[in-house]
């Protein structure tokens, strides 16, 4: 856990702003709260995880910054886009961060459609929710920046499965799309694909787990000595969120460490040529 003190000597880039966060109880979501928090932003989590996310409330200096949120629900999101919007006057930032996998099947033939479908709820179709209410409220207001979660699954095949690999090429579609409508109202739309980060989704489905598995990670990432965390992540969030990135739009910021530029097989076979 990151520490929730003020940074020293750093500006806060993030002062008078105001943020949800969906799947902001743990993990990444998490991490971008309490940063965006130290910067100096308002900020609402969103999350089915009740108790998760009263705890990380707790950190973020207001009583009443989490809300129950089911993301594939319109009601529930539109409920929590008006909710910050009638306590703090507007929404500046929404991270649309939910999501969930599933487990990995031998083959496609093995997958059923009802998982499929529960994936796509949450990562394709909250993405969707997400992003048309933020853009509710932005647009009369000509200005906002609308930051989901995507994956180096959205550019690759074999890292994920079937159903996610599609979720995350989807969301990287849905930022493109957005971005081209709602610019002219000088709203900004943008995601952020990670390499794999150990955080408790991952670790669902995955073993090892913890510093086993970022270790592990380490050996078939291109980028060597240093691991990947949830706060690198936030980092990425929390400039497509502040006024640095404000000519930045329809773009998939990748934080893989060079992992989806090049094939490792054919690195391999060269470097024994």
């Amino acid at each position: 856990m990151g520490s929730t003190s003020l940074l020293p000597n750093v500006a806060r880039r993030l002062e008078g702003k105001v943020a949800l966060i969906t799947g902001g109880a743990s993990g990444i979501g998490e991490f971008t709260a309490k940063l965006f928090h130290r910067h100096g932003a308002k900020v609402v989590i969103a999350d089915v995880q009740d108790d998760l996310g009263q705890l990380v409330s707790k950190d973020l200096a207001s009583p009443d910054s989490f809300i129950h949120c089911d993301v594939s629900d319109e009601e529930n999101v539109r409920s929590a886009v008006d909710n910050v919007v009638t306590k703090y006057g507007k929404l500046d930032i929404m991270f649309n961060n939910a999501g969930i996998s599933d487990p990995f099947k031998q083959s496609i033939i093995n997958n059923e459609k009802a998982d499929f479908e529960r994936v796509l709820s949450v990562n394709v179709t909250g993405v969707f929710l997400g992003i048309k209410h933020a853009a509710r409220v932005m647009i009369p207001a000509r200005r906002g920046s609308i930051i989901s979660t995507a994956s180096v699954a959205s550019v690759i095949g074999a890292i994920g499965t079937h159903a996610y690999t599609c979720s995350k090429h989807a969301v990287v579609g849905l930022t493109k799309n957005t971005a081209v409508e709602v610019g002219r109202f000088g709203v900004r739309v943008n995601c952020v694909s990670p390499y794999l980060v150990a955080t408790a989704l991952a670790e669902r489905n995955l073993e090892p787990k913890g510093e086993e598995l970022e270790k592990a990670m380490e050996v078939t990432a291109n980028l060597k000595g240093v691991y990947l965390k949830a706060e690198d992540i936030a980092n990425a969030a929390l400039y497509l969120g502040s006024d640095e990135s404000k000519y930045v739009s329809g773009h998939n910021l990748l934080v893989d460490g060079g992992y989806t530029i090049v094939n490792p097989m054919f690195a391999m076979q060269f470097s024994a040529s």
